[in-house]
């Protein structure tokens, strides 16, 4: 037997990683009420709740979303927050989603000269020293763009799920905790859905999808806020994985008392 027959051989019996939907797309053995109660919830948001927005990182539940969106011809524009540090693989996923969307796209950059300050007085990596110098980079990067993308909203759309972390066990379908201090519902249409539910979705409906998922990134954010998790670590440890558990929010979701 040649060296090359013997390579070949050897080859064919190396295992080949699984694609995250071949990993995870296991759907609840009532999926189908889910996905029904959703789109019942997102026809109710697009018809009751205008002007109203559907935010989106480009992770798997807000492509879930999204689509949703384009399939029920909902009058639900999409916005991205583009912070000016996001994966290339992101940045390339929301090119495609900007072509083929028949929601229109908006996307919304922090201030180009409130970067500039943060990074030539505190630096490019000072979110590695403190939370606070991290959660003001997702102020300058994260929450003034969302505070100008959510202005004159009645409503928006996020893909907020009680599997994925302690803090977000509890979320509701319709959460009205901003209502009386900023006038804003906040609909969560996946809350109740399992990982399994959103693969199954994605495989099902073949969702185009953020291909570091295939990489074990559960969830993504900014590149230096973002790493790939083990076998058994928690939904988001590859967050802010510097910090501690009860830190491990950016602002954009956390729910007024």
């Amino acid at each position: 037997m040649s060296d090359t027959t013997s390579l070949g051989a050897s080859s064919a019996f190396k295992p080949q990683r699984l694609s995250a939907t071949e990993l995870h797309a296991k759907p609840s053995a009532d999926y189908a009420d889910k996905l029904a109660t959703t789109q019942a919830l997102l026809r109710r948001a697009a018809a009751e709740f205008q002007p109203i927005k559907q935010a989106s990182s480009l992770g798997a539940e807000d492509v879930v979303i999204t689509h949703l969106i384009n399939a029920l011809a909902l009058d639900i524009p999409v916005f991205v927050l583009e912070t000016g540090r996001l994966h290339a693989e992101t940045l390339e996923l929301l090119e495609r989603t900007e072509a083929h969307s028949r929601a229109p796209i908006q996307i919304y950059r922090p201030q180009h000269e409130a970067v500039i300050e943060f990074v030539r007085h505190k630096g490019q990596n000072s979110i590695y020293d403190s939370i606070a110098l991290r959660k003001e980079c997702c102020g300058i990067r994260k929450m003034e763009p969302l505070a100008r993308a959510l202005a004159g909203q009645k409503a928006w759309i996020t893909g907020l799920r009680r599997e994925q972390s302690n803090a977000r066990a509890e979320v509701p379908l319709i959460d009205e905790s901003e209502v009386a201090s900023k006038g804003l519902t906040k609909f969560n249409p996946l809350a109740d859905w399992s990982w399994g539910d959103v693969w199954h979705y994605i495989a099902q409906n073949q969702v185009d999808y953020n291909p570091l998922h295939d990489q074990f990134f559960p969830s993504i954010g900014c590149v230096p806020c973002t790493r790939a998790i083990s076998l058994g670590e928690e939904f988001r440890a590859g967050r802010w994985w510097w910090e501690d558990e009860s830190a491990k929010e950016c602002g954009l979701h956390v729910r007024a008392s």
